[in-house]
């Protein structure tokens, strides 16, 4: 017997199988550790959170989902209908102006919606300017939220309906037409069931982002599972229940992922590739121009230069006592973790691709996917999922150093940038991998077969045809990752060391302290950033379309 086992690992197990293990299991360290944590039970505290809070918890984050994935569905499905269906003036403009809102965070967009609607705020100086009466408009309740949400997300559907709608089947089409059935018809039964599957995908990422979203809500003092596990951690002190707040959020996570695999499993949405065509744009009336300017240019007002503007006039209000040399510092911090961040999350993202590829063993080609799973585990269950076993890993390495060598230290990896770095790279694989899986499929394996039968290692083969081969779709992965690192929130609080400070908790920071204004300069250099991978995101989709034409 132990033999046998000994002549598997010796034909099956290699170098690069050791390595694709040893990511997979990092990266389900902190999943693993929130199911283990539920084996000791709830904490002193969990009566009174199950009894009298969480009922507020999933009732705010039902009304929350329900609300956003209505209003994203009708802004984002409706947008990418009209400017691929109609031929209008600044069509390309709208094409990629209808990204923008991506730019921003949710969190960023509910400051500057605050400050529009409230006393003194700019609406109202507006209508002083005008010597008209203005009434205010509570936007920091549960509806406001939805809102603030819906138009921070809906270009995630707006993108892949889009991507959906640029090319179609001409016999479904034509066959309608000659019905005698109307086009709008036409698109509610045909065109829209076959979008679905990508429209469903859109809205799954909706569905992540809100319930990790925690910025918004605690601004706007909605309780909602994020906001919960924060406020039963940190304030009741009770890392027992608040791991359970985490378990029960997985699983509606997981729920949503497992309705969306389940809704498309017996269906085929496969349309010939021999039938698609580029669909042909219609050039509407001058009433149905004006229109369509009216429908696609409210969500880019409302998505995206309205919280701008507001942010830019706070900003030069507020330059000179923000823009300091500490300032400075801490935007240097962010950059500098988001590079590091972006680069590791890059380098795993690519071994987790090729390792698989350079080991013989079947069932672990399939298990490496599982690496991507963290960008489905919201930030807060995800940062204390790392939390749990770096202090545990912490205090061996120090009762190891004092047993051993009599060295009396304090916490060697938790509240360090490697904690950090570590959530970051978990949290942000999947946004790597998808842009660089998908390019490497499309160059294929005969120029690496080549290299192979050459006598040239599999390695030496990575290093000087397929990376060089991947560059742009690397600079793209790592971009992307940036700015998401650049934007993130719930897992940089919980894990950030004590003396570093990033852009985006400093504008959290200063707008829990009712400094509003002095928020945006931050706020502000997070939009900037975040501005180029929604043109690069906007340039993938018009390359697919000219591949499409091709």
């Amino acid at each position: 017997m132990k033999f046998q086992i000994f002549t598997y690992f010796k034909k099956y197990i290699n170098r690069w199988s050791v390595f694709t293990l040893a990511i997979v299991a990092l990266v389900a360290v902190p999943l693993l550790t929130i199911l283990l944590q539920l084996l000791y039970g709830p904490g002193d505290t969990a009566t009174h959170i199950f009894t009298n809070l969480l009922p507020d918890y999933i009732l705010n984050s039902l009304y929350l989902l329900v609300g956003c994935i209505l209003m994203t569905s009708l802004i984002g499905i409706s947008s990418a209908w009209y400017v691929s269906r109609y031929k209008l003036r600044y069509s390309k403009i709208f094409e990629w102006l209808l990204i923008l809102p991506l730019a921003l965070p949710s969190y960023i967009t509910a400051y500057a919606y605050a400050g529009i609607f409230d006393y003194g705020g700019s609406l109202a100086k507006i209508f002083d300017f005008f010597g008209t009466n203005s009434q205010r408009i509570d936007i920091m309740n549960l509806p406001g939220l939805v809102f603030v949400l819906s138009i921070s997300l809906f270009p995630y559907v707006y993108v892949v309906a889009r991507s959906f709608f640029l090319y179609q089947s001409r016999t479904l089409l034509e066959a309608s037409k000659l019905l005698g059935v109307k086009e709008s018809k036409t698109f509610f039964k045909i065109i829209l069931p076959l979008a679905r599957p990508a429209i469903v995908g859109g809205l799954i990422l909706v569905a992540m982002e809100v319930l990790n979203d925690y910025g918004a809500a605690k601004y706007y003092g909605i309780s909602t599972f994020t906001t919960g596990i924060f406020r039963t951690w940190f304030s009741l002190q009770d890392p027992k229940s608040a791991i359970y707040l985490c378990a029960l959020l997985l699983l509606v996570i997981f729920a949503l992922i497992g309705m969306e695999k389940r809704q498309r499993r017996n269906t085929n949405y496969e349309l010939s590739s021999k039938d698609n065509f580029i669909l042909l744009k219609k050039k509407p009336s001058k009433k149905l121009h004006i229109l369509l300017f009216f429908i696609l240019g409210t969500p880019i007002l409302l998505g995206f230069i309205l919280p701008v503007t507001q942010l830019v006039y706070w900003s030069m209000l507020t330059f000179k006592s923000v823009a300091t040399v500490e300032f400075a510092g801490i935007a240097l911090q962010s950059f500098g973790i988001a590079f590091v961040g972006s680069l590791l999350t890059v380098i795993v993202a690519l071994a987790i691709i090729y390792l698989p590829k350079w080991n013989p063993v079947i069932w672990l080609r399939e298990s490496a996917q599982i690496a991507t799973i963290g960008y489905a585990i919201p930030g807060a269950v995800l940062a204390i999922g790392v939390m749990i076993p770096m202090i545990a890993l912490d205090q061996w390495m120090i009762n190891f150093l004092k047993n051993n060598f009599d060295m009396v230290t304090g916490f060697i990896i938790n509240g360090t940038i490697i904690a950090l770095v570590y959530a970051y790279v978990i949290r942000f694989l999947a946004v790597a991998f998808n842009p660089l899986s998908s390019n490497q499929l499309k160059i294929g394996e005969a120029l690496s077969e080549s290299s192979r039968i050459l006598g040239k290692g599999r390695l030496a083969t990575f290093l000087k045809i397929d990376l060089p081969l991947l560059r742009p779709a690397v600079i793209g992965a790592f971009i992307l990752v940036f700015i998401d690192i650049m934007k993130e929130l719930p897992i940089t609080l919980i894990l950030k060391p004590y003396d570093v400070q990033t852009l985006a908790v400093k504008a959290y920071e200063y707008a829990s302290d009712e400094l509003i204004l002095e928020a945006s300069l931050p706020a502000l250099c997070i939009v900037v950033t975040g501005i180029l991978p929604v043109v690069l995101l906007n340039r993938f989709i018009l390359d697919d379309r000219k591949q499409v034409e091709g």
